[in-house]
């Protein structure tokens, strides 16, 4: 059994940032790509981004591009999200995911998915 396991989330003001992580247990996920999702209230999920196992490509959507950064550290079988410049729009459920292939995360589907971080951003 694999467990995704979100932590970073709270409530933050416009223009702050927040680090969210999301640590893997059960199983390495050291081949699978990585991904953020959120879903706002009332909303469908929507994809954030994603990052491939090497840690070397990633891809964001143009909501997020210029202000949030995905990274990993396989070492510690944990991706993360930062997210700076926040603004109420941010305000979601975000949640982590994990799948062998990157298009399927980009195609809004994972394997694997986490419980969610509740993220709230202040005007």
């Amino acid at each position: 059994q694999v467990q995704l396991v979100e932590s970073g989330g709270g409530l933050v003001q416009a223009g702050g940032s927040l680090r969210l992580s999301c640590a893997a247990s059960g199983r390495t996920l050291r081949t699978y790509a990585m991904g953020w999702f959120r879903q706002a209230p009332g909303k469908e999920r929507e994809f954030v981004a994603t990052i491939d196992w090497t840690g070397i490509s990633t891809y964001s959507a143009d909501s997020v591009k210029e202000r949030f950064t995905i990274s990993r550290d396989n070492a510690k079988n944990t991706v993360y999200l930062q997210m700076n410049n926040l603004n109420a729009e941010d305000t979601a459920v975000y949640y982590c995911a994990a799948d062998p292939a990157t298009p399927t995360l980009v195609g809004g589907r994972s394997q694997y998915w986490g419980q969610g971080t509740q993220v709230t951003v202040s005007s």
